[in-house]
């Protein structure tokens, strides 16, 4: 499964990653933090939206992310 970067905010059009709080090869569970977001007004956490495991991430810490962007995979478990 995709994670992709929501909009948080009507004006929302990126955000900057501070920081991933599951490394690759964790395992996570739906709703669960994974990252922690800045946009131009607060700080937010992304939840999981899938239990399973991390098997990738396409963003590096102090990068912009563009809202709808793929940020992750996760491998999804039963």
């Amino acid at each position: 499964m995709q994670v992709i970067l929501p909009k948080w905010g009507v004006s929302m059009q990126d955000a900057v990653l501070i920081r991933w709080l599951k490394a690759v090869g964790a395992p996570v569970v739906k709703g669960e933090p994974l990252a922690e977001f800045e946009t131009d007004k607060v700080e937010v956490e992304l939840e999981s939206p899938a239990s399973g495991v991390l098997t990738r991430v396409y963003a590096s810490e102090d990068d912009i992310v563009d809202v709808g962007a793929v940020i992750a995979e996760i491998q999804e478990t039963p």
